[in-house]
């Protein structure tokens, strides 16, 4: 399966170096995909009340960030009509179990644990591009939900 062109990812994440990475790993997957980043949760919720719609094709979401989580984050996505099905993708170093209950509860659609290599980075990102969301259930069983590379 190869990658719909002119997708539009965000990608939400207070690491600099992180964000250079999933950009330069996402340039590598696949040309023709838009990344929007943004350096916290507040700044992802001004981004998307001025940008959807149209929506993302799916949005990477860290959990830990100033200001306003990837928690807070995820329950106003699905709280707001025009936001609720956009894909959400949890991506964060944290693997705890908790955590990973906690956001597949909250209506996340899969749950990634920031790969530590760049190859494994690459290969998580075309997995989720590769995701025709039109087709994928909104609600993995919890084995189906967690990708650690």
């Amino acid at each position: 399966m190869s990658i719909k062109p002119n997708k539009s990812v965000y990608l939400a994440d207070d690491d600099e170096d992180d964000c250079m990475l999933f950009k330069d790993a996402l340039r590598e997957v696949s040309n023709s995909v838009e990344l929007v980043t943004a350096n916290d949760g507040v700044e992802l919720m001004h981004l998307m009340e001025k940008t959807v719609p149209p929506p993302p094709d799916v949005i990477f979401l860290d959990l830990n960030m100033p200001r306003k989580n990837g928690f807070e984050c995820l329950d106003q996505i699905r709280k707001t009509k025009a936001w609720e099905d956009i894909p959400v993708v949890i991506f964060s170093t944290t693997g705890q179990e908790e955590m990973v209950r906690k956001v597949h509860e909250k209506g996340a659609n899969f749950f990634i644990r920031k790969p530590g290599s760049f190859p494994k980075l690459k290969q998580a990102i075309k997995q989720i591009l590769d995701i025709d969301w039109t087709k994928h259930s909104w609600t993995p069983a919890p084995e189906n939900f967690y990708y650690q590379y």
